[in-house]
């Protein structure tokens, strides 16, 4: 079993399940410290809406605000993601090379298989 801190994969794991969340992650990882203003530009929704998104991803700890007199800026904090990448990790055989749990499946049942072996 794969032991980590549940609150803290769910809010990363939730935060991460919105696309216009994902791309503000993306262009973060890009450009550094941008305004709220340069991250919600491409949305095409309110500033309050898009606000909602920033807030999710703050409680999340995946994005840090800064104030620098009017402007706010927001920067990327990776660790969360760290987090959840160490969980995921230990789910690779699942979906790494040579696993392939339908091909399996189907070379257990091919016509002409004995597989009373197989039943014990």
């Amino acid at each position: 079993m794969v032991h980590s801190d549940a609150g803290t994969l769910d809010a990363v794991f939730s935060a991460l399940s919105d696309a216009t969340r994902r791309d503000v992650l993306e262009r973060l990882g890009r450009g550094g410290g941008l305004t709220v203003s340069e991250l919600a530009q491409p949305h095409g929704m309110s500033l309050t809406g898009f606000m909602k998104h920033l807030r999710v991803l703050e409680e999340a700890g995946l994005v840090s605000r800064t104030k620098e007199g009017r402007i706010v800026r927001c920067a990327l904090s990776a660790a969360p993601m760290q987090e959840a990448a160490v969980w995921l990790s230990h789910y690779e055989k699942f979906w790494a090379g040579g696993l392939d749990p339908a091909a399996s499946a189907e070379a257990m049942v091919r016509p002409g298989r004995n597989i009373a072996p197989l039943l014990g």
